[in-house]
């Protein structure tokens, strides 16, 4: 298999659930530890039925139902899980990589923490749909830092 379908195909196994990505690498242990992390996760933070009581429009309940002490540790989780599986994919690690995957987690839990209570144009969007909007400037933040370090590294590099 080519090098990039790989990266790829890890990266969307991860998305599915974290550890597919890391079994696909061949990363046995880590996966194995990965999807265990998951099931207790989800099991403890109550988050698939979360997710069923957001898509069906039930934002109340689902925030009812939410173990935030226990959804709280999902988003970084679930992004080192999908960072990691496109790291091992890579035979060459690119520069700062981890930026957006890290921002991205940050922003998400921060929208998490505001979850029950923040309105977007009048309303209340819960601990599914707030965070998984919050992820688009966390993970834009990361990539524009990212590019900035780049940028400087290569004027280093040129300079020196």
């Amino acid at each position: 298999m080519k090098q990039g379908k790989r990266n790829y195909e890890a990266l969307f196994w991860s998305i599915a659930l974290p550890g597919f990505g890391q079994f696909i690498n061949k990363k046995y242990y880590k996966g194995t530890i990965l999807l265990i992390l998951e099931v207790v996760i989800n099991v403890m933070s109550n988050f698939n039925l979360i997710i069923v009581y957001s898509f069906n429009g039930n934002i109340d309940q689902a925030i009812g139902a939410t173990n935030y002490q226990w959804l709280m540790f999902y988003p970084c989780f679930y992004l080192f899980s999908l960072w990691d599986a496109y790291r091992d994919a890579n035979e060459k690690t690119k520069p700062y990589l981890y930026l957006p995957f890290a921002f991205g987690a940050f922003f998400v839990t921060v929208g998490l923490i505001y979850s029950p209570r923040l309105l977007i144009f009048g309303v209340l969007l819960g601990p599914v749909f707030l965070p998984m909007l919050f992820l688009i400037p966390g993970f834009f933040f990361g990539l524009v830092l990212r590019g900035l370090l780049l940028k400087r590294n290569y004027r280093e590099l040129r300079v020196g």
